[in-house]
C-alpha cells in the first residue's frame, strides 16, 4: 500500500468512523493531505457538521468551511476507503464494566461494508488484547475475509485533550502498531505526513494498547493520592494548597492537584485496564484503590459544604447552592461522567 495513493487527487480514501471529540479533529487534519471521509451514526451531527457547526467546539466553523471531508451517516460510503480508522466512545456501564457495544457496532458496519485489502485502525480506548481478540473476529464474520491476508488491522491510541488549543492533536506523539512490520511503517507515514510532533513505533498492538490504557491510569493514581491528601489535611486544619506550594519548592516533587475526577477518560480508563487483570486472574489493588478515592470526592465535597452551612448558622433544608462549572473540566461543553453531579 502507497502513501501517496491516498493524497488528494489520487483515488484511495481515508475514512474516520465517530467524529466526536477524536474522529473530528483528526478527520480535518488528515483532510490537510488526504481523502478523507467522516461517518457518524448519528444525521443530526451530520447536517451540523454539513452546516459547518460543530457542538464540541474543538473545530472552528472556518475549519470546517475550509475542509474538503464528505460527511455521511451512509454506510455504503465506508466500501470506498481503503483505510478505515474507528474513533467511538468505549465508556463504562454502572457497574464500572467496559461497555463494548459501540466498539463492536462499529466493528460490525465495518466489516460489512470494508473492501479486500483494507487496513483497519483503532484509536478507541481498550485494554490490552481488545483488539485482535474482540474486533478482529467480528470483522472476519461480516466480511468473510481473513485476517492478514484479506485485510489488516493496527492500533493508534488517540491522545486528545479536549479544550486545549496548545496541545492540539498534530503537536501531540503519535503511537503507532499494526498486525505487521509493514502495516506499522505504513501507519507511521500516514501519520507522520500530518502529525509534526513526531511517531513512535510499538512494537506490537497489545503494546500499543496498554500505553494508552496507562497514561490515564497514571494520572488518575496522582490525583488520587492528591485528593486522599486534601481529606486527612481537612480533618487536620491544615490548607491543602499551602502544602502543596511548599512542596513544590523541592525539584523533584511532582505537583498534581486534588480535585474532581470526571470525563470520559481518566475517570474511565482505569477500568478497563482492571477488568482485564481481574479476567487473568490478578487482582489489582492499587489501581482501584484510586478509583474508590477519586469516586468519593463528590461526597466529600457535599459533606463539607453541609458542615459550612451549619458552621455559618445557615438551614440546610432548603439552602440554595450555586455551582459554578458544571462540566468535567474548563472551557468545554462535555458533561459526560462529570462528579459534579454527584455534589
Amino acid at each position: 500500500m502507497n502513501i501517496k495513493d491516498f493524497e488528494k487527487g489520487n483515488k484511495e480514501k481515508i475514512a474516520v468512523i465517530g467524529l466526536g471529540y477524536v474522529g473530528l479533529p483528526l478527520a480535518v487534519l488528515l483532510d490537510k493531505k488526504f481523502n478523507v471521509i467522516g461517518f457518524d451514526i448519528n444525521p443530526e451531527r451530520i447536517k451540523e457538521l454539513k452546516n459547518y457547526y460543530d457542538r464540541t467546539r474543538e473545530v472552528t466553523s472556518e475549519n470546517l468551511k475550509n475542509c474538503g471531508i464528505e460527511f455521511t451517516n451512509n454506510p455504503e460510503k465506508i466500501s470506498q476507503a481503503k483505510v478505515i480508522i474507528v474513533t467511538v466512545p468505549t465508556p463504562i456501564d454502572k457497574h464500572n464494566i467496559p461497555d463494548l457495544k459501540p466498539i463492536k457496532s462499529a466493528t460490525k458496519t465495518v466489516g460489512r461494508y470494508m473492501q479486500r485489502g483494507s487496513v483497519v485502525v483503532y484509536e478507541s480506548t481498550v485494554y490490552p488484547g481488545l483488539t485482535e481478540e474482540e474486533c478482529v473476529p467480528i470483522l472476519e464474520q461480516e466480511s468473510g475475509l481473513k485476517w492478514k491476508k484479506d485485510f489488516n488491522v493496527g492500533y493508534s491510541p488517540e491522545r486528545v485533550n479536549p479544550g486545549d488549543k496548545k496541545h492540539t492533536i498534530d503537536k501531540i506523539i503519535k503511537v503507532v502498531a499494526g498486525d505487521t512490520p509493514e502495516i506499522t511503517e505504513f501507519l507511521s507515514q500516514l501519520y507522520g505526513s500530518v502529525i509534526t510532533a513526531g511517531i513512535h513505533k510499538a512494537p506490537d498492538i497489545k503494546t500499543a494498547e496498554a500505553a494508552k490504557v496507562i497514561e490515564n491510569t497514571q494520572r488518575d493514581l496522582n490525583i488520587a493520592l492528591m485528593n486522599e491528601l486534601s481529606v486527612i489535611f481537612n480533618k487536620m486544619g491544615i490548607d491543602t494548597k499551602a502544602v502543596l506550594e511548599a512542596a513544590s519548592t523541592k525539584w523533584n516533587f511532582l505537583r498534581f492537584e486534588p480535585g474532581l475526577v470526571g470525563g470520559h477518560c481518566i475517570s474511565v480508563d482505569p477500568y478497563y485496564l482492571t477488568f482485564k487483570a481481574q479476567a487473568i486472574g490478578h487482582h489489582p489493588e492499587v489501581i482501584l484503590a484510586g478509583r474508590r478515592i477519586n469516586d468519593y470526592m463528590g461526597k466529600f465535597v457535599a459533606e463539607n459544604t453541609v458542615k459550612k452551612l451549619i458552621k455559618a448558622g445557615k438551614a440546610v433544608k432548603g439552602s440554595k447552592v450555586l455551582i459554578l462549572g458544571l462540566t468535567f473540566k474548563e472551557n468545554i461543553a462535555d458533561i459526560r461522567n462529570t462528579k459534579v453531579i454527584d455534589v
